[in-house]
């Protein structure tokens, strides 16, 4: 059996080989990038794909000052073929000398091959990252926040946490934009601020007409004009914001069928979402949201120029077509 560790445990690196698997896909990248880079002032450092297990070979021979030192993440290990798989497992069981080498398969079912083959190998550290639920999320988002120094009104938190819907690697990135714009300042940023920064604006009123549209009531469209005419959101921010929502509800309408305690956190659902989509699901079927996915895809052809039909008059008929409760009948034509 492997050492099995816990993410909290993973370092300092004591191994020469590990296995990185779990739901969160951005922390098992995190942590593979922290174990590249600890201590490498004197290794070569490399990012490679299943099929260039052959250059780690490559970059450990010895040379004219003496032994080789590699740090090599493998990126995509669940892809691996029989005979790439034979390799791994070879390289893994048998580390040569100065290798430390992260393999990385997020969300790898534990029935395949890869799987049970690497961990039933006693040399590796395996390390399993759960994706984080709602309460972790917003926790971890506070405190890299408050390293950050940055100060954030309520609001303005709530939609950072919304938005990013438990998305470690865009937090950081959204968090060293704040920065960024607040140089030092410690002046409390607004929802504008944190909206501009996220590229969305009216974050707010994108929600409510979301939550209309899930709720398959008229006043979508009300709020939809109000959105392009009124505050000037772009045609296709807003079909963002709904297409997200669509998925929404079918992921949740998927593992709801499968598992009703999980489902909201399996789908994803943070924020509004988390309250909203299960209310709004039950006014869908199935096959209606499947329906919708791909008229939102004939929309979002025509806004990007498969017609010169003008935008908002095929985002109201999209919406209307959405909030009607009946079987789609595809009424778009291509001119």
């Amino acid at each position: 059996m492997p050492v099995k560790l816990s993410p909290a445990k993973i370092l300092p690196p004591e191994h020469a080989c590990y296995y990185l698997t779990g739901d969160d896909e951005d922390a098992v990248f995190e942590m593979a990038d922290m174990l590249l880079a600890h201590a490498s002032e004197q290794a070569i450092v490399m990012r490679v794909d299943i099929d260039e297990l052959a250059s780690v070979y490559e970059n450990l021979s010895p040379g004219l000052f003496g032994e080789s030192y590699c740090h090599a993440m493998v990126r995509n290990a669940a892809s691996a073929r029989p005979k790439q798989l034979d390799q791994l497992e070879k390289l893994a069981k048998n580390p040569p000398q100065g290798l430390r080498l992260m393999i990385c398969a997020p969300g790898i079912e534990f029935k395949k091959a890869l799987h049970k083959r690497l961990t039933a190998l006693p040399e590796i550290a395996w390390c399993v990252f759960p994706r984080m639920d709602e309460i972790q999320f917003r926790r971890w988002l506070e405190g890299l926040i408050a390293d950050a120094k940055l100060s954030l009104s309520a609001e303005a938190m709530d939609l950072l946490n919304d938005q990013l819907q438990g998305m470690r690697l865009a937090a950081k990135q959204a968090v060293e934009r704040l920065r960024l714009y607040d140089d030092g300042e410690g002046a409390e940023l607004d929802t504008q601020v944190v909206g501009d920064l996220l590229g969305e604006r009216s974050p707010r009123d994108l929600a409510e007409f979301c939550h209309a549209v899930g709720e398959r009531s008229s006043s979508a469209l009300g709020i939809l004009r109000r959105l392009l005419r009124g505050q000037q959101v772009s045609e296709i921010q807003t079909l963002s914001w709904l297409t997200t929502r669509i998925q929404q509800l079918l992921m949740y309408t998927w593992y709801e069928a499968k598992d009703r305690g999980s489902a909201a956190s399996k789908a994803r659902l943070f924020g509004e979402a988390r309250k909203h989509v299960p209310r709004e699901m039950k006014r869908w079927k199935a096959k209606e949201l499947m329906q919708a996915m791909e008229h939102i895809a004939q929309a979002e052809m025509l806004l990007k120029g498969a017609s010169v039909e003008d935008k908002l008059v095929v985002l109201e008929r999209l919406t209307l077509d959405l909030i009607k409760r009946r079987e789609f009948k595809p009424q778009v034509q291509f001119l």
